[in-house]
C-alpha cells in the first residue's frame, strides 16, 4: 500500500523482486481470508477484527520504532490518515462478514474488481479520460461479478451484496492511499492505519469479548494477525521495487491461492458458472493493469 516508485523496466532485478514479493503477499492475504472464515465461525466477529488489527499495529510498532524513532509519526495530514484507517476498518469488517457466508475463492474474485471500480470512480467523479477498451474491461469485470453472485438466482441473498459494499469502501481507500502516497512515508501510513483500526475496534471489545474454548482458536487469531502483518509489509517492499502498474496483474494470483485454501480447508470447489465469472474478473483486471503499463510506456 505504498506509493509508486519511478517506473522500472519489467525485467530488471528490482521489478522481478517486486513481483515475487507481490505473489508472496497474495498468498498471505489468501491465507488470512481462509483462516478468517474458519475462525469467525466460533469467535465473535468484532473480537476477531480487533485481534487482527492489534497484532498488526503492535508488531509494526515494535519493528519500526527502534529504527525510525518518534519521527515516523510526523505528518501534516492526520485527518486523512484517520479517514484512511476508518475506510480500511470498514473494508475489513465487510470482508469478515462476507467470508461468513461466501466461499473464499468467489469472495476474493469479487474483491479483485476494485481496480476496475477505481477506473469507474476516476471517470465519473474525477472526470478523467477513459478509453473505450477500458470501459469494455470494466463491463467485463462487473459481468463476471454478476455471474458469481447471480441476482435472481436461488443462491442470491443479502450476503451477496456485502463484497460489493466492500469493493466500494476499498476503492475509496485506494484512491486516498494514492493521494497520500505522493507526500507521506508508506510506513507512517501503515502505522496510522493499524492503530486507527485497533483503537476504534477496541470500543466494541468489552461488549464482545469471550473466553475461547480451544487453543486452536487463539492460534488461528495469531495466524490472522501474522499473515496480515507480513502480507502488508511485503506489499510495501514490493512497491518500493516496482511501480504499481507493473505489479497489479500479479495480485490476481490471490484468487488462485484463495481457491486452493477453500478446497483444502472447506472442501469447496467453485461450480462452472462461478469459475467462468472468476476467469472474467481475473482477465479483465490483469488486462487493465497491462494496459496501464503500455500507456505509461507510450507516454514516457
Amino acid at each position: 500500500m505504498s506509493g509508486e516508485t519511478a517506473a522500472l523496466p519489467l525485467r530488471t532485478p528490482h521489478a522481478l523482486a517486486g513481483i515475487a514479493l507481490v505473489v508472496a503477499a497474495s498468498a498471505c492475504f489468501a491465507a488470512l481470508d481462509t483462516t478468517t472464515k474458519y475462525v469467525s465461525a466460533s469467535v465473535p466477529l468484532l473480537m476477531a477484527l480487533w485481534f487482527r488489527y492489534m497484532f498488526q499495529a503492535v508488531a509494526t510498532t515494535v519493528v519500526v520504532m527502534p529504527v525510525r524513532g518518534l519521527a515516523i509519526w510526523r505528518t501534516h495530514h492526520l485527518p486523512w490518515h484517520l479517514l484512511r484507517g476508518l475506510l480500511l476498518l470498514t473494508s475489513s469488517l465487510l470482508a469478515f462478514l462476507s467470508l461468513r457466508y461466501m466461499p473464499v475463492g468467489e469472495f476474493t474474485a469479487i474483491v479483485m474488481i476494485t481496480p476496475l471500480a477505481i477506473t469507474l470512480l476516476a471517470a465519473t467523479l474525477l472526470k478523467e479520460q477513459v478509453s473505450g477498451l477500458r470501459w469494455m474491461l470494466v463491463a467485463g469485470g462487473f459481468a463476471g461479478t454478476l455471474i458469481i453472485i447471480r441476482p435472481g438466482g436461488g443462491s442470491f441473498g443479502w450476503a451477496s451484496l456485502l463484497p460489493i459494499a466492500l469493493v466500494a469502501s476499498n476503492s475509496w481507500f485506494q484512491v486516498l492511499t494514492s493521494k497520500l502516497a505522493r507526500t507521506e512515508d508508506p510506513v507512517t501510513m501503515h502505522l496510522y492505519t493499524g492503530w486507527t483500526g485497533t483503537l476504534v475496534a477496541s470500543l466494541a471489545l468489552p461488549f464482545v469479548w469471550t473466553l475461547l474454548p480451544s487453543a486452536w482458536l487463539w492460534a488461528g487469531l495469531c495466524f490472522m494477525g501474522l499473515t496480515a502483518t507480513v502480507g502488508h509489509f511485503m506489499l510495501i517492499l514490493a512497491y518500493y521495487r516496482a511501480p504499481a502498474a507493473t505489479l497489479t496483474p500479479y495480485l490476481y494470483a490471490q484468487i488462485a491461492f484463495a481457491m486452493l485454501g477453500g478446497a483444502l480447508v472447506f472442501d469447496h470447489v467453485p461450480d462452472q458458472l462461478s469459475l467462468a465469472g472468476i476467469v472474467m474478473i481475473a482477465f479483465c483486471g490483469a488486462a487493465g493493469a497491462w494496459l496501464t503499463v503500455r500507456e505509461r510506456r507510450v507516454a514516457g
